[in-house]
């Protein structure tokens, strides 16, 4: 059985981390080595927008580093991805092009909801346990240095999931200028984090029961690393976390350096990252606080095993993704017999024209996504209800999808109801070099407009039509027998559109019975 060594690299905001791993389709992921480097990138983009020169020089040495360790190890392959100290930097893209030339490493920035997604990945990757805990109601919360995410899960679905700055070296950022007590330093990170989850318990937590809190991310590793009699602690009940957050409280820094094993700099973050979570189990009533031990590298590990088919998960992502934005829609009060039906045409017509398209199933997914949200902007505007949606889409994150893809959805949902701009779409997209994503956007909006046509009335008049391509035409049949006028006039205008897309006409033919 071929076994593939596989390096991943996180370049994070507080630290730079490497993860060797031997990945086979019988043994899984196994971890065979792990190094990091403490380095505080988010500090400066957080506080000044960009990162310096200083520490541009560190950062490549290190890589330069993880780089003569891959080639130690012969690693088949890597992927090395940065967060949000990069993301949120000015000048981003100049460090990234230094990091390429002076170490042959190609860093990729990914979105929020990319890096939540690995992280959820790896959680998923044990099977049994993930399966278990989300059947009833669970949160996942990722604390990271700079900002957090809560998922909730009910019933093996995913509900929502949604990013609050609440990242630990974000307030601590906050708070440095402020010169106080311990004591009362604490009090201000509480009031902060309290603020924050008001908001959002308000929203989207309301009555829903929390039995399970599942924590991620390097705050609570650290927390609880040797808390079981000098052992790493899995399963937190309420009152351990309670006693432990009671300890904590009355340790001075240089004691949480001595008792963790951390420098100064990450035992100032210990005390932040305890208060969220001791806010997280009060809001949600949570008895049990289930730490699986992963670090972006591991969901790293696990999305390279499963797009390489080394790994196969019982759980459905796709499926999360797209419940995430049914559950979106219903925010935005669109109307869903309308949205199910024109979602059925559209994945119909995509699934007939596979020959023709040359489209995989990832773009399905992003069609599917469209569709569902297409309507949400009547909720704000009627009259300017596809500019509506599309700031609605661009303002909210969906999980496991980056951002280019979040600004081709909102970009198809736009063009729905609107002349397609070739131009536009490519300044949009960031691709302006890359003509694939703005012929992707009209070819997924053309499947849009025409599937929407075919329910102008919003009385699924034709849910019951048969579609196939026949002779160089689209052919959508139909044996409803009443009036079709409105959608057979829309789906006319429509046409046009898709023709000049694919080379290929719609036709809509009723059959009348005798």
């Amino acid at each position: 059985m071929a076994v593939d060594t596989f390096a991943a690299i996180n370049v994070g905001s507080f630290e730079l981390e490497l993860g060797i791993y031997e990945i086979s389709a019988r043994s899984g992921i196994r971890q065979i080595d792990r190094m990091r480097h403490v380095i505080s990138l988010g500090s400066e983009t957080y506080k000044n927008g960009k990162i310096s020169y200083g520490m541009v020089e560190e950062l490549c040495q290190v890589l330069g580093d993880f780089s003569a360790v891959m080639k130690t190890y012969r690693v088949k392959d890597y992927r090395a991805y940065a967060t949000s100290a990069m993301r949120e930097a000015r000048n981003s893209q100049i460090v990234i092009d230094q990091i390429r030339v002076r170490t042959g490493i190609e860093v990729r920035i990914i979105s929020n909801s990319e890096q939540r997604f690995l992280s959820y990945k790896a959680v998923a990757s044990r099977d049994a346990e993930f399966d278990k805990n989300i059947r009833s109601g669970t949160a996942i919360v990722d604390v990271s240095f700079g900002s957090m995410q809560i998922s909730l899960f009910d019933k093996n679905l995913l509900i929502s999931t949604q990013n609050l700055p609440l990242g630990v070296l974000r307030i601590r950022g906050l708070l440095s200028p402020v010169r106080t007590t311990l004591e009362k330093n604490r009090e201000l990170i509480a009031e902060m984090v309290d603020n924050e989850l008001f908001n959002y318990k308000k929203m989207y937590l309301k009555d829903r029961q929390i039995q399970h809190v599942i924590g991620i991310g390097e705050i609570i590793l650290y927390m609880f690393r040797f808390e079981n009699r000098g052992a790493a602690m899995e399963r937190v009940s309420r009152e351990e976390f309670d006693a432990f957050y009671e300890r904590l409280s009355r340790m001075s820094e240089s004691e949480m350096e001595e008792h963790f094993g951390v420098n100064s700099e990450y035992a100032a973050l210990l005390m932040p990252g305890a208060i969220i979570y001791k806010k997280i189990m009060e809001l949600s009533g949570a008895e049990m606080l289930w730490i699986p031990g992963i670090r972006l590298c591991d969901g790293i590990a696990a999305e390279y095993a499963m797009d390489s088919k080394k790994l196969r998960l019982k759980h459905n992502f796709d499926n999360d993704i797209i419940t995430a934005s049914r559950n979106m829609a219903k925010r935005y009060r669109c109307q869903s017999s309308h949205a199910e039906a024109v979602e059925k045409y559209a994945l119909e017509i995509f699934d007939v024209m596979k020959k023709y398209h040359g489209m995989g199933a990832r773009e399905r997914l992003l069609l599917q996504i469209a569709v569902i949200l297409h309507a949400c902007g009547k909720f704000i505007s009627v009259k300017n209800s596809n500019e509506c949606a599309y700031n609605i889409i661009m303002s909210t994150e969906i999980i496991g999808i980056s951002h280019p893809e979040r600004v081709m959805i909102a970009d198809i949902v736009r063009y729905n109801i609107r002349d397609f701009d070739y131009n536009m779409v490519r300044e949009e997209t960031g691709m302006a070099e890359n003509r694939d994503a703005t012929i992707l956007t009209a070819k997924l909006t053309a499947i849009l407009r025409l599937a929407n046509s075919m329910d102008r009335g919003h009385r699924q008049k034709l849910k019951n039509c048969r579609i196939t391509v026949k002779n160089g035409k689209l052919i959508v049949s139909t044996e409803y027998p009443g009036d079709i006028t409105l959608e057979a006039m829309s789906f006319e205008q429509k046409a046009e559109f898709f023709e000049e897309i694919f080379g290929i006409r719609p036709v809509l033919k009723q059959k009348r019975s005798v």
